[in-house]
Parts: C-alpha cells; structure tokens; sequence
C-alpha cells in the first residue's frame, strides 16, 4: 500500500493525516504600507492562521514597461491597468522583506513566498525562507521552478491554468531538480471565481494522479469552497486576507476580513476532524442514545396465555425491548405469564 503522502514546513507536518494548513496571502493587500504589512500579520494569526505568504517580485522583474498589445489589461478587475503599473502598485517592496519575516517569527508565524526570477529566489534563500511557492502563472516557467527545487526546500505550486501535461512537466522538472516535499495546489485563477467554477473534484485526482500532498488556492467569495476542499482531501488551504475590503487595492475584492478567516480557520478544522473513518458500530457519543431507538413493548395488559395481537404489540420509543424485526413473528403468539402495559417484549414471554 502506498503511504500517505505529507510534506513538513518550518516543522509543522502537512498531509490528510494532520489538520488543514491555513495560509493568509497578503499579496498587495499591504497597500504600499509597511505597517499595514504588520496590521495584516497579525490579524491572521490572530484569526489562526498557520503561515502569511509574500510574492516576491518587482515589476521590471515579472514585466517590462510598456503599453504595446497585450501589456494592457483588457476586461476583468484590473481592465485598464498596464502590466507594469498594476505590479509596481502591488509588490511587496524587498526591502520589507527582512523585517516581515522577523515579524513573522516574532508572532508564531510561518512565512514563505512566491518568487517570480531568480533574483527573487536569492533574497529568499537570504533570509532563509522555509519554503517557496509557484504561483499559478509561472508554473509554466520550469527553469523558476528548477531554481526553487534546487535549495531542498518544500516546494508548493498552485495549478491554475494548468493542463495535466503542464503539472507533470512542472512536477517532473520539481522532482529532479531535488525537491521530495512537493504540494499541489488546485486553484482556478478567475479573480474572483464564481463557485461553480471550482471544480474542487479536482482536488482528489490531482493527488492520484501525482501522488503528492493536494491542497486549495480559493479564490471564491466566502469560505464554503474552502470547507468543501478539505473534504475532498485538501491539506493546505490558501486564501487572500486583508484587513477591511473597503480599503480598497487590487487584490481586496476577493480577499476575506479576518472575522471571515477566523471562520474559515475553525471551519476547516472542524471538517477535517469529522472525516474521520469509515465506520458502522456506533460511537462513543451514540452510546448513551440507543436507549431512545424503537423497539416492541406491550401496550395493553395481558393475562397468562393472551394473544399477541397489533391493538397489544407495538413498536414504540424506548429501545430496551426486542427489535421490530421480529413484529409479524410474534404476532399471534400467547405469552407464558401476565404483562402489564409498558413492559419491554422479550423471548422469555414465549411458549
């Protein structure tokens, strides 16, 4: 039998053997504010959030400056944007980057990042970051991903986007390049995905198909996909998280408050732990209750030799008498002694 798969963070275990992993994607949701940046943090591990991810990139990095076809958004929630204003508006500025990791430990906080060059990757092995993540558009882009798999380091890549073709080249180049702690993340990368385009079936096949950790990047309003996915075998829940949506910034429509991540945090928990196994005994909890389930009981008082009859027989609430499955073989029957109304039904009342 193959084992379950599970990969480990900064030491904390991942797989469908342990409670869901929560990350709080800050993203751009600092609005160019080092101390929101902080806000942000602590908020979610306030919330209970496991780890706050970063995306490490600058816009000369991810894009060039320039308003040719195809560098201006078209439709969509950032229309009108230019690739490169709308990521110089959105990175997280790299001199941050030291200090949020140190807010990171100080709090209890797991932080990692999305690095999108190479350039990225050396800042993060710098601070000695304990993981990377491919996001979803650069899961295309194996040499990036080659570089990240090369530390050793957990490797977690959202799919978004992807074909199986995709995932396995990018899983391949991963596995080569050396890393053994990959997580698969399922992700539709609509901004935001309407639910009925989550597809989180997916999630289950992906971690067949590849034998890898699985897990959710969500972006759906709210946090039902989220619970639905850990159902469905999702080890690792990620979602965007700002402080108010009000405030406004390019990722705050669809990220969640953090009265929303703190549900989302129990939540998630609570329906990991439900799973449970497969099971048909009953449990502790139920223990107590089968007293309440139906059984066969006399109902009307009966002297020695009296027929067992439909008006004197019946299946009722408690459950200390004989089972109702056997009703039409006691019926007709003469019990061996007088009964009086309310007695459980019981063999020894026979012949």
């Amino acid at each position: 039998m193959t084992a379950t798969p599970e990969i480990s963070i900064a030491g904390r275990a991942i797989g469908p053997d342990h409670p869901p992993f929560v990350i709080a994607e800050m993203s751009a949701n600092h609005n160019g504010s080092l101390d929101r940046a902080f806000e942000i943090m602590e908020a979610a591990r306030q919330a209970g959030a496991h780890a706050v991810k970063l995306q490490t990139y600058t816009a000369d990095g991810i894009t060039i400056d320039h308003d040719g076809p195809g560098f201006r958004i078209e439709g969509g929630l950032w229309d009108g944007r230019t690739l490169h204003a709308l990521y110089q508006e959105a990175s997280t500025p790299w001199d941050w980057h030291e200090a949020l990791f140190a807010k990171g430990k100080e709090l209890g906080l797991i932080v990692f990042s999305s690095p999108f060059d190479f350039e990225a990757v050396d800042l993060l092995e710098r601070l000695n970051a304990p993981a990377y993540k491919i996001a979803s558009f650069e899961l295309i882009d194996l040499p990036l991903i080659q570089r990240c798999a090369a530390s050793g380091k957990p490797l977690v890549m959202s799919v978004g986007m992807a074909d199986l073709e995709d995932i396995a080249e990018a899983v391949t180049a991963a596995r080569d390049a050396g890393a053994h702690d990959i997580a698969l993340l399922h992700c539709t990368s609509g901004y935001p995905t309407p639910p009925e385009d989550a597809d989180l079936r997916t999630i289950p096949h992906l971690a067949q198909a590849f034998g890898t950790v699985t897990g959710l990047s969500d972006h759906t309003p709210g946090i039902g996909a989220a619970v639905a996915g850990v159902t469905l075998g999702a080890a690792l829940i990620e979602k965007h998280f700002t402080l108010r949506r009000s405030d406004g910034g390019p990722d705050a429509a669809f990220s969640l408050e953090p009265d929303e991540l703190s549900a989302l945090c129990s939540n998630v928990d609570i329906a990991w732990r439900a799973l449970g196994g497969v099971r048909y005994e009953r449990s502790e909890s139920e223990k107590g209750n089968a007293q309440f389930r139906r059984s066969l009981y006399i109902v009307e008082d009966l002297a020695e030799g009296g027929e067992l009859t439909p008006t004197n027989l019946r299946s009722i609430r408690p459950g200390f008498g004989l089972s109702p499955k056997y009703y039409d073989m006691l019926i007709g029957k003469r019990v061996n002694r007088p009964l009086t109304r309310g007695t459980p039904m019981s063999w020894e009342f026979i012949g």
